[in-house]
C-alpha cells in the first residue's frame, strides 16, 4: 500500500491507498518542532492500529509520497524515510520531481508543492480548464488551463486566520465556533461574526472564481466550461453557500500525491 503525507501549515493529513482507493486517513496537527524520531513514533502509533498493516514500522507499506508547505517538517520527514523506511521507495514533491504539469509562473520554484499536487489531481479527475479552491490556513485558488498547465492562482487569508484576527484585534469580539448562524442578519455578536465569516467567504469564493474563470478561458471562451473543485478541511462549511463550486473532493491532495508517486515510480 501507498502512504501519502500532506503537510500543511496547521494540519498534516495522511492517507493510505490500496491501489486507487483510499482505505484509511488521519489528520494530526503540524508541529515544526517535532523531530524525525517523534514523527516515526507517531506514524507507528497511527498505522499500527490498522488491520491491513503489521505492528512493525513499515509493514504493509510499499511506497511513500510526501508534500509539505513547512520546510522544517519536510527536512524531518526526509530523515524519517531514510532512517525508518530506508527500503521503501519514497517521493518527496520538490523541484526536479516529475508531475506532468507545466508551471506557467515567473518563478515555478516558489509555488507550493501542495498546489501543484492539487493541479495534478484536478487535471486527472476533471480535465481542464479548472479551478481548485483549497480551504486551509490560507484560501488558495489555482487555475489549470485546458492543456493541463498550472496557469497561476490567488492566495487569500483563510477562514481560521480571519476568525482569530477578529478575536485578537476586536476589543469586544472573541474567537467563535465556526458554525452556520440562524440567518444572515445576526441577532447577537456571535451570530453576526459567524454570518460575516460564512457568507463573506462564500461571496469571496464566488467573486474570485468568476473573475479567474473569465480570464482563464479568454474573451472567446465560456466561463461555464471551467470546473471548480473545492478541497481542504474547511471546505464543507462553504459548499452549501457558494454558487460556483461544481465538485467537492476532500482527498484531492492525497490523490495528487498518489499520481505523482506513480509517475516517478520507475525512477526509484
Amino acid at each position: 500500500m501507498l502512504l501519502t503525507i500532506d503537510v500543511g501549515n496547521t494540519h498534516t493529513v495522511l492517507g493510505l491507498f490500496d491501489g486507487d482507493d483510499i482505505v484509511e486517513h488521519w489528520r494530526i496537527s503540524t508541529d515544526a518542532r517535532r523531530t524525525a524520531d517523534e514523527l516515526a513514533v507517531l506514524l507507528q502509533g497511527l498505522m499500527g492500529m490498522h488491520p491491513l498493516l503489521g505492528m512493525e514500522l513499515g509493514d504493509g507499506i510499499d511506497g511513500i509520497a510526501i508534500c509539505s508547505t513547512v520546510p522544517s517538517v519536510l527536512h524531518e520527514l526526509r530523515e524519517v524515510t531514510r532512517r525508518y523506511y530506508g527500503d521503501i521507495p519514497a517521493v518527496l514533491v520538490e523541484p526536479g520531481v516529475k508531475t506532468g504539469v507545466p508551471i506557467l509562473m515567473d518563478n515555478p520554484k516558489e509555488v507550493g508543492a501542495d498546489r501543484i499536487v492539487n493541479a495534478v489531481a484536478a487535471n486527472e479527475l476533471y480535465g481542464g480548464p479548472s479551478i481548485v479552491v483549497d480551504f486551509g490556513t490560507a484560501t488558495t485558488f489555482d487555475a489549470i488551463s485546458e492543456r493541463g498547465e498550472y496557469a497561476g492562482g490567488v492566495i487569500a487569508p483563510g477562514i481560521e486566520i480571519s476568525v482569530e484576527a477578529l478575536g485578537v484585534r476586536g476589543a469586544q469580539l472573541r474567537k467563535i465556533e465556526l458554525a452556520k448562524p440562524r440567518g444572515v442578519i445576526g441577532k447577537n455578536t456571535v451570530e453576526a461574526m459567524q454570518s460575516g465569516i460564512l457568507y463573506g467567504f462564500a461571496g469571496q469564493v464566488d467573486g474570485v472564481v468568476n473573475r479567474m474563470a473569465r480570464e482563464l478561458v479568454g474573451p472567446d471562451g465560456d466561463p461555464d466550461d471551467v470546473t471548480v473543485i473545492a478541497t481542504g478541511g474547511l471546505s464543507p462549511m462553504v459548499l452549501g453557500e457558494s454558487t460556483v463550486i461544481d465538485e467537492h473532493e476532500p482527498w484531492l491532495t492525497l490523490i495528487g500525491l498518489r499520481l505523482v508517486y506513480e509517475r516517478n515510480a520507475s525512477r526509484l
